[in-house]
């Protein structure tokens, strides 16, 4: 923009006034940077209206120019009539055609018209919000710890499927239903989270999901969800999905074999003698052998990891040394019991006294679930 002071200085039109020229030089140059910052936050409607009306308003005013000078008049009012006429019929132009232009719809550009609808989402890495994800609810939590950037796009449609999940007669959908707009409502609160309901639809597409893979196509914008199969056809046609599933599987923790763990057996297994535990993150746990320990906590080692396409599975065994602890513990309570005199203390129950030899470390009582079955 230096060329426009050099200009104005090389041709001096304040009469040969370097001050003058240079602060002239500097103002245009000023004026040219504000209507490009102008112009760069605009969107597409406004940018093609301000070239169609700034064009028409300069034709309008060269036509005026040309018959008010055949008209005749004085000098000074000829000199002036072009500039005003350039100055009304150029802010009418630009004007009228910003307003024209913000009513554009369809045509040549209507994939940029989109876009510009949905807040800049094809820009800004828009994130489009499916009705499972709004349901399961975890999404607002990921926002509440600001990993999602860009802008969070709803479409209507998903609102409508939200309001008639709501309105079912099922206790439990009408429940899940009421969640999803809790939880768009606690997101449209959060500070610096940015939530657009748009208007955008698929009129051809004849399901929500295929809806959602029309939009986010259109949008190039990612598709947040949770549905397994609607993943994978968003993969198979190239749309980047976001699985709150999948974050929260590979933010589990890292277990690796060998390792021990402490467990609650939960129900019997598939196979003979397994148990089944969960962890906390609700990570299935198969243990070999620990059938008979349902609705107690037992010391496994991890044997294997396999990771499923809905989570991972661990898979261990009973700790040995666990185990065997047990039958002591048992086995020292049985020896307090009826038919063991009290009053001999703990050393009537090991020769040895509770510290020497062997009959201190295993007892002479023998133990129901260690015999044979």
């Amino acid at each position: 923009m230096a060329g426009g002071i050099l200009l104005c200085v090389g041709l001096a039109p304040m009469g040969n006034r370097l001050w003058s020229d240079l602060a002239l030089g500097l103002a245009i140059t000023a004026g040219v940077l504000l209507v490009e910052a102008s112009l760069a936050r605009s969107g597409v409607r406004a940018r093609i209206g301000i070239f169609a009306g700034a064009l028409g308003g300069l034709l309008a005013a060269l036509l005026f120019t040309m018959v008010v000078t055949r008209a005749g008049g004085s000098e000074p009012l000829q000199s002036f009539l072009p500039y005003m006429a350039l100055y009304v019929f150029g802010y009418l132009g630009v004007s009228l055609g910003l307003r024209v232009g913000q009513q554009l719809k369809g045509g040549a550009f209507a994939d940029e018209f989109v876009a510009e609808a949905a807040g800049g989402a094809a820009t800004a890495q828009g994130k489009l919000l499916d009705t499972s994800v709004l349901i399961d609810g975890r999404i607002a939590e990921i926002c509440e710890a600001q990993f999602l950037e860009g802008v969070l796009i709803v479409p209507q449609f998903v609102l409508r499927e939200l309001q008639m999940v709501a309105d079912s007669s099922d206790a439990l959908k009408r429940q899940r239903g009421r969640r999803g707009l809790e939880v768009l409502q606690r997101m449209q609160k959060m500070a610096g989270v940015e939530v657009r309901v748009v208007e955008e639809d698929a009129p051809a597409a004849r399901d929500v999901d295929q809806k959602l893979l029309e939009v986010a196509a259109r949008l190039h914008a990612k598709l947040v969800t949770n549905d397994f199969n609607l993943n994978k056809v968003a993969a198979v046609r190239g749309i980047a999905v976001l699985n709150v599933n999948h974050l929260a599987s590979s933010l589990k923790p890292v277990v690796l074999p060998g390792e021990p763990m402490h467990v609650f057996i939960l129900r019997e297994g598939k196979e003979q003698n397994q148990g089944v535990a969960y962890l906390d993150d609700g990570t299935m746990v198969v243990v070999d052998g620990a059938r008979r320990f349902i609705n107690k906590a037992v010391d496994i080692n991890v044997t294997s990891v396999h990771q499923t396409p809905v989570g991972k599975m661990i898979f261990g065994r009973l700790d040995e040394r666990g185990d065997a602890a047990a039958p002591l513990s048992r086995g020292a309570a049985a020896a307090t019991g009826p038919g063991v005199s009290h009053g001999a203390g703990p050393t009537a129950q090991f020769p040895d006294g509770p510290t020497g030899g062997p009959a201190a470390k295993r007892p002479a009582f023998s133990d129901p679930d260690s015999e044979p079955r």
